[in-house]
């Protein structure tokens, strides 16, 4: 099976095209997470709900310290929909995470 990306839209994620079939995925926006959290975690906790393409903790830069929030792209819009719904609000390593769709980062300029 050979995947490749297609234009990526900002607001449901990339195009991935495998055979001629195309995958519409979606990125996944999760906050408050215990600094202690890894991506393979994170991976487990949203693969309850569907296929999760990748999982990314965002880390400063300097001092290599999860700063608290990271990203999840889900092969499938509504399963990722349904994670959103159930796990926004949900107690994960006695924190209170928050799950939406992400959005474009804004510019600074």
């Amino acid at each position: 099976m050979i995947l490749t990306t297609g234009p990526s839209n900002k607001k449901t994620g990339l195009r991935l095209k495998c055979n001629n079939l195309i995958f519409i995925t979606m990125n996944i926006y999760v906050g408050n997470l215990d600094f202690k959290v890894e991506e393979q975690d994170l991976q487990e906790v949203f693969e309850e709900y569907g296929t999760v393409t990748e999982a990314k903790i965002i880390s400063d830069k300097f001092t290599g310290r999860s700063r608290g929030f990271g990203f999840v792209t889900m092969e499938n819009k509504e399963e990722a929909n349904k994670a959103i719904t159930d796990l926004n609000g949900a107690v994960y390593e006695d924190r209170d995470m928050v799950v939406n769709e992400a959005r474009p980062r804004k510019s600074n300029f």
